[in-house]
């Protein structure tokens, strides 16, 4: 019913108002046109606005003309609204935000003032969690307020003097992050905070530090930057301020700085700039006080920036990088031992400029040709030598080919020469005792390099017997893939006169011939049946902007899409490849010393395992086993097996499994082979290593329920243990508790038991020191 008198309209049942973008309901509504004024009574709903917010109230006032009002016993909500195919309240935004109170004041289209009142942003008829305050200050950005009390499950659990909670679908908020507090055997009590600062769409920077009441203080920094497409900047700095200790008799100071920086930048789709650097003061320091396993077992750091030109199958570079590698960690010194310092290797190039191809048709001849050249400055220091200045060398290095097919046999022959020429060489040591020095006069190496890749024709059957498919219900096809390599370099005849930097210097006269045959199970459904359906999934672009680590913790990046496909064909059961090389030419040339580690780009492009000590005709067999046993299970077996030596010098083992919330896996490491050789003159040692790994949990970081997931890594030849942790979580609708426990043994440097918990509000963010970078989940 609606009547009105003048400028005064009055309107009952289901009364429904709209202007601009809002909407109001009522039983009862009067409404003043002339100065829009409205009074609305009985279940009293206003909707609408950029936040998509909506107020549920039992009567108020409202002016449509200034978009204010005052609502009265008040339930509403910014950032929700309803799905498009059903009444289901869904998330607007990524800051949803529920809020009661006795009285709501409108100040303007998207300032409130809630007195007497809630915030949360559990959108259950019962919040996990609510903040009480007498009054909370709404703007487009932001809820705020002071002398605050947050519940847990109705329980008052922690008085805020002042809180904030993020309103704006985009607006992000700088700001005091919640305080750390965590307990370690080493670091003692550990008491942190974190400031972030919002400086614009496209950067934050978040500065931190942590006082650790048995060492010292540590900082930390962190900025990202995300621009347009693929433009990143991504930039980390932790360091500590070490008080040291005391063992043995003498004191041990860890304290160190870690900077690292990453970023890219595109100017067209052909033409980029990219860099991943890093500052490792003291590798002590990272060992010690990393919490990422890896990273503190790591010894190798690689900096390297560069821009590159693509187009018409040619790329042109300019890059600079530095290689550090510890080769020998420092022994500090003993009543009855002297110190024994540290050893590392330093590789520069800087700066170096590279022009590669991919093959391109000569005319109509059916030749293929392609070519790599590169010019740049390279030095090393390494202990007892040091190359003098900075080593120029160029490098030339083109090839033909002519593809070639008799019925089903494929050949590829091809042909190429290659011109190396060098500033500075090496002078090989007269006896074994000495070691190699540098001579100041230039080196020009040259070769002529011929190559045969034959690949027969697969060989396959399909093996479709009811009993096949009884057993494995479906057909099981069987493919052998047989292939041979001949190569042959000749011309390589000063070898140990080449300095060494890269790849690039170790190549080697060489006569061999590679072969290998790779096998393969596929399971492929029986004629007449449909294959299942199934969904493949299809990447998205990663945020190229975060570390795998800041990824993780942040949940960065888009998320993958499962693009759903209408049959599955055949999938791959079982693969196999088996490979070896036969060396015509036993001595490479004259290349091979004795009792040394010899590195040639033929062994690296076999196998990344050492086991070229003394001249020999054969080489290990390389094989690579993989099994996927279903889609929920995974085994990998790769070994080296050194026929001649009798070993196996590397022996590997993946297992991964997954059904339902229940996971685990098994990576088993040995490895029996020639060690670094560090020096030239040095003789190679044996790595010898065992270690296995193992994972095993339930649960998941984002359902509802009990977690439990414990790892373990051992060093199966010392019997010890390397490091443990075990995680337990529950997850409520809203909110969330992970508990963990970690241990590390890494010899002398770090003996530590350490306690770390994370609690997790949905939509808000995590309060604790357990970074979702290193869950086991």
């Amino acid at each position: 019913m609606q009547s009105k008198t003048g400028d005064r309209y009055v309107l009952d049942g289901n009364v429904v108002i709209t202007y601009g973008n809002r909407k109001v309901e009522a039983d009862h509504i009067e409404y003043d046109s002339a100065t829009g004024e409205l009074e609305a009574t009985g279940h009293l709903k206003a909707t609408g606005g950029a936040n998509d917010e909506i107020i549920n109230a039992s009567h108020g006032t409202i002016n449509l003309n200034k978009q204010t009002g005052r609502f009265y016993d008040v339930s509403g909500s910014v950032g929700l609204k309803r799905s498009g195919h059903n009444s289901k309240m869904v998330y607007a935004n990524g800051h949803p935000f529920l809020f009661t109170g006795r009285v709501v004041v409108r100040r303007g289209p998207e300032e409130y003032e809630i007195y007497g009142g809630t915030v949360t942003s559990c959108q259950l008829e019962h919040p996990d969690w609510l903040l009480y305050a007498g009054k909370f200050e709404v703007n487009g950005e932001m809820a705020s307020a002071h002398n605050s009390v947050f519940h847990l499950f109705n329980l008052p659990l922690l008085y805020m003097p002042y809180v904030t909670h993020p309103v704006s679908t985009e607006g992000r908020q700088s700001g005091f992050m919640i305080p750390v507090i965590g307990e370690s055997s080493t670091k003692g009590l550990i008491l942190g905070e974190q400031i972030y600062f919002a400086i614009n769409r496209s950067t934050d920077l978040t500065v931190g530090a942590e006082y650790f009441s048995s060492r010292g203080w540590s900082q930390s920094a962190m900025l990202h930057y995300r621009g347009l497409d693929n433009d990143f900047a991504t930039a980390r700095y932790s360091g500590l301020l070490d008080r040291g200790y005391v063992s043995g008799g003498q004191y041990i100071n860890q304290g160190g700085q870690d900077v690292t920086f990453s970023g890219r930048h595109d100017f067209s789709a052909q033409t980029r700039i990219a860099s991943d650097m890093e500052y490792l003061s003291s590798y002590p320091y990272r060992e010690a006080f990393t919490e990422n396993f890896n990273q503190a077992v790591s010894t190798d750091i690689l900096s390297f920036a560069y821009g590159v030109h693509e187009a018409n199958g040619f790329a042109s570079d300019v890059r600079a990088d530095r290689y550090q590698g510890l080769k020998r960690i420092a022994v500090p010194a003993t009543p009855t031992t002297p110190a024994i310092p540290a050893q590392e290797v330093r590789i520069f190039h800087a700066p170096a400029i590279e022009t590669y191809s991919t093959d391109h048709a000569l005319g109509t001849t059916g030749l293929l040709w392609n070519i790599e050249a590169s010019t740049g400055g390279l030095k090393r220091v390494q202990p007892n030598f040091v190359s003098s200045g900075v080593t120029q060398r160029f490098d030339l290095h083109p090839e033909i080919a002519y593809p070639l097919k008799l019925g089903e046999w494929k050949f590829l022959p091809s042909l190429g020469v290659r011109e190396t020429l060098y500033s500075r060489s090496l002078e090989p040591p007269k006896s074994a005792g000495e070691a190699s020095v540098e001579h100041r006069g230039g080196l020009s190496r040259s070769d002529v390099e011929a190559q045969v890749d034959i690949r027969p024709p697969v060989i396959e059957r399909t093996f479709d017997s009811k009993f096949v498919e009884k057993l494995f219900g479906s057909e099981v096809r069987h493919t052998i893939e047989p292939e041979l390599k001949y190569r042959y370099v000749g011309g390589v005849d000063n070898f140990l006169k080449v300095l060494r930097f890269d790849d690039v210097d170790v190549v080697s006269d060489t006569n061999e011939m590679q072969y290998g045959v790779t096998q393969r199970l596929f399971l492929k459904p029986a004629k007449g049946k449909e294959a299942k359906p199934c969904k493949v999934a299809e990447k998205t672009d990663k945020d190229a902007g975060q570390d795998a680590d800041q990824a993780q913790e942040n949940d960065g990046g888009d998320a993958d899409t499962d693009v759903p496909v209408s049959q599955c064909g055949a999938r791959e059961w079982i693969s196999w490849r088996l490979t070896q090389k036969y060396f015509f030419d036993k001595n490479f040339g004259g290349a091979v010393v004795d009792g040394k580690r010899n590195i040639f780009d033929t062994t690296l492009n076999l196998s990344g395992v050492a086991f070229l000590t003394e001249a020999r005709e054969i080489s290990p067999l390389v094989s690579r086993l993989r099994v996927r046993t279903s889609a929920k299970m995974d085994v990998e077996w790769d070994f080296d097996l050194d026929t001649g030596a009798k070993k196996f010098t590397s022996n590997n083992m993946l297992v991964d499994l997954h059904e339902g919330n229940t996971f685990a896996g098994l990576s088993y490491a040995r490895l029996n082979a020639p060690g670094r050789s560090y020096t030239q003159g040095t003789s190679s040692l044996v790595s010898n290593f065992s270690q296995l790994r193992l994972l095993a949990g339930y649960g998941s970081p984002t359902k509802v329920g009990l977690g439990v997931a414990a790892n373990v890594g051992l060093d199966l030849n010392l019997g010890s243990v390397q490091y443990g942790a075990l995680q337990t979580s529950y997850n409520w609708d809203c909110c969330g508790l992970s508990v963990e426990y970690r241990k590390y043994e890494l010899g002398s440097v770090r003996n530590e038991n350490a306690y770390r918990f994370n609690f997790t509000l949905a939509n808000i963010g995590s309060a604790g020191n357990l970074r979702r970078a290193e869950r086991l989940f």
